[in-house]
């Protein structure tokens, strides 16, 4: 006997429906059937009514009515959805036919709060995303007004960055420009934020990040505090080392009087960003690197103690000898950038025990590996890499500019699976992508042009891990999550280095090829001297409405603070999970409102429950076995973020620092939850109100946990 389920597509197959449906927007497209039986089958799931018949009989009707009522002419969106409403009723479902209503209601009432933004969303983006690209990133006409869409916004982005192609193939640019578009569009690929920004305009700096110099003089020190301007008047960010300044109380030749010291001088860097943070599109973000063996250590570990440095994140450059003094109880060296002598001496466990418990207090200083970096370092005859961008997942040397971009794992999911053949094409057309910012972008500061050209350093990462995991029902804190994660990393790794070997075969390797490790080890020609690094993704998840970077979910239920706005929201894939596979329910919701968590909650599956674990319930190790995971196949380094509990102890950091400097990852940041009053991310206490469980400030999340995020 024929199935029902076989007898109704048959069914289907013959059934007359509109050949075409007119949007919102008044574009007219194909009628697709399968779209209605979808929403039937969901609306049908929520109200614990699963029938594999109720899609294609509904979606039948539909048809039937539709074109009864309007022939040969399309319907709209709203006219089709009446109709579902009419079939569920006229069939007999009247449960689902209130299931169906409220799914529209609450779709209806988020159109709503986009129109009342004044944003045109083809898109179909968060309300969240959509309230950041209104502020930050949309255009604007000489009177204010938003002049494009927010895909739109992704077609000028696409176009500006293809024009690079016209140099190696005239004619081709649109071509690519549809290419990239399409990904784009699909929220399968987004570059950093400055390029969403600027490609286009008049701006034109679509590097995310530059490392500026600091020599021991006021010229210098005020040079790159002038181009800090610049570059975040842009929307960039910026790394430095302090550690050649002359420390606190030094000899000032010129003048006879002493030197204030590196600290001193981030607060000047500091004021500055906060200023231009006033007029800017988006906030300064920097990173501020002393060596631990420079005389003011203490003191710039301390430097936040008491406040302020709000535009900075602060990381200890360490070498391997140091954290092996450090195992062994030896003696550690603190020595004048000036003179190079020893000006003390000092038990580096002593020196070791402040820096955790100052990152145990408030989130900083974390560590930077300098050894593992320089090992890695793919132009060492430029000379040894000091800072990093504001995250710290690109290592640069002096005017070096990181050109970000992220592959939004999520997406690359079909039929129950990761689908590597998509992953390894989106690979080759990311890289693609990032070359041609490279020589599209404009930059404010003449000095960075140079460096950037000649090792096309791009960095490619992803976003989106946490939410593939819960997708594929696998633990983030489990071997199988590390495992699925490892491979992919390597995927991309490989195929980036095969994307950017084609293109130097096409348009030659980058200029400081022949001085870079590359010949030596045998690795033929490559268009870029470094391809990958996992960054937080803080923004650009936002507006692809999946997790960032690396890390876990921090919560399943939260408030975003966004430019003064508070926007309620609920982790949409556990919302979709929970209507697909039936329960759901507004009591459910609530609590997990109210904690932010289903682990303690039985109505919810078990293995939903453990794939969809939060940031507070992973162990540190398994944050410190994801972020090995990565580095292994990662040409730059990692932003990770270990969080842990309010309860947990400077012993506790202390012994994943040390754990991280043996994992081999090239720099280690944690946050212990509440350590400091505006944190980024937090928790309602539990006499809370039900729908404030997670505070996200800003819109600067992700993997910096409360620190500031350069996306």
């Amino acid at each position: 006997m024929m199935s029902r389920p076989v007898a109704a597509s048959r069914r289907l197959a013959v059934q007359p429906f509109p050949r075409r449906v007119r949007r919102r927007n008044g574009v007219v497209v194909p009628f697709d059937p399968a779209r209605i039986e979808g929403a039937a089958s969901r609306a049908a799931r929520e109200a614990s009514r699963p029938d594999p018949a109720l899609g294609p009989a509904v979606a039948a009707a539909v048809g039937a009515g539709l074109v009864a009522r309007f022939g040969s002419r399309p319907p709209g969106v709203e006219d089709v959805q009446d109709a579902v409403e009419h079939a569920l009723m006229t069939l007999g479902f009247p449960e689902v036919a209130r299931a169906y209503v409220v799914y529209r209601h609450r779709h209806a009432e988020l159109r709503r709060a986009k129109e009342l933004l004044g944003v045109r969303d083809d898109l179909k983006l968060g309300l969240g995303a959509v309230a950041v690209l209104k502020e930050r990133y949309l255009l604007r006409d000489e009177r204010g007004k938003l002049a494009e869409s927010t895909g739109e916004m992704m077609d000028r982005v696409a176009a500006c960055v293809a024009e690079a192609e016209e140099a190696w193939c005239p004619g081709s640019a649109p071509r690519w420009a549809e290419a990239f578009a399409g990904a784009l569009r699909r929220l399968e690929f987004l570059p950093n934020s400055p390029t969403l920004m600027n490609a286009g305009t008049s701006l034109g700096l679509l590097s995310g990040c530059v490392v500026l110099p600091l020599e021991d003089s006021l010229v210098s020190i005020f040079q790159a505090l002038g181009h800090a301007a610049l570059l975040h008047q842009a929307g960039g960010g910026t790394g430095y080392s302090f550690s050649h300044l002359r420390p606190r109380g030094d000899v000032v030749a010129s003048t006879g009087g002493t030197a204030s010291g590196p600290v001193s001088f981030l607060s000047v860097f500091d004021t500055a960003a906060g200023v231009l943070a006033q007029g800017g599109r988006r906030r300064g973000a920097s990173m501020a690197v002393l060596d631990v063996s420079h005389p003011d250590i203490a003191e710039f570990i301390e430097a936040k103690r008491a406040g302020g440095l709000q535009y900075f994140n602060l990381s200890v450059a360490v070498t391997g000898r140091f954290m092996r003094a450090v195992t062994q109880g030896a003696q550690h060296r603190l020595v004048s950038p000036r003179t190079g002598r020893v000006v003390a001496r000092l038990p580096a466990a002593e020196l070791f025990e402040r820096i955790c418990e100052a990152a145990w207090r408030g989130g900083d200083p974390g560590l930077l590996f300098t050894d593992r970096i320089n090992r890695g370092n793919p132009l060492p005859s430029l000379g040894r890499i000091e800072a990093t961008n504001p995250c710290g997942e690109v290592p640069l040397l002096p005017y070096e500019s990181c050109n970000l971009g992220s592959l939004n794992l999520a997406r690359f999911v079909t039929g129950g699976q990761v689908d590597f053949g998509r992953l390894r094409a989106g690979v080759h057309l990311a890289v693609r992508f990032l070359d041609d910012v490279i020589d599209v972008s404009r930059y404010p500061v003449p000095a960075l042009e140079g460096p950037a050209r000649a090792a096309r350093k791009v960095g490619l990462g992803v976003m989106g891990l946490a939410e593939l995991l819960a997708t594929l029902g696998i633990p983030y804190d489990s071997p199988a999550a590390v495992r699925l994660a490892g491979r992919a990393f390597r995927v991309i790794a490989e195929e980036a280095h095969r994307a950017s070997a084609g293109l130097a075969a096409q348009r030659g390797p980058f200029p400081l090829y022949e001085q870079s490790i590359y010949p030596g080890r045998g690795v033929g020609p490559l268009r870029n001297a470094q391809l990958t690094s996992i960054a937080p993704t803080g923004t650009i998840s936002l507006i692809a409405g999946t997790t960032s970077g690396i890390e876990p979910m921090f919560a399943l239920a939260y408030v975003r603070h966004i430019l003064g706005r508070q926007i309620p929201e609920t982790n949409p894939l556990f919302e979709r999970i929970a209507r697909d596979r039936g329960f759901f329910s507004d009591e459910l919701m609530a609590e997990i409102a109210r904690t932010g968590t289903v682990r303690q909650l039985p109505a919810v599956p078990a293995d939903v429950r453990a794939s969809f674990v939060t940031a507070l319930e992973i162990a540190p190790e398994w944050h410190l076995r994801m972020q090995a995971a990565a580095q292994r196949h990662v040409d730059a380094a990692v932003a990770k973020t270990v969080n842990l509990p309010a309860h947990a102890t400077p012993a506790d950091v202390r012994a994943i620092y040390l754990a991280a400097w043996r994992a081999g990852v090239k720099g280690i940041t944690v946050y212990r939850y509440g350590a400091r009053p505006g944190q980024v991310l937090t928790l309602a206490s539990p006499e809370a109100a039900p729908g404030a469980i997670v505070a996200i400030h800003d819109a600067y999340s992700g993997g910096c946990g409360a620190h500031v995020c350069e996306f």
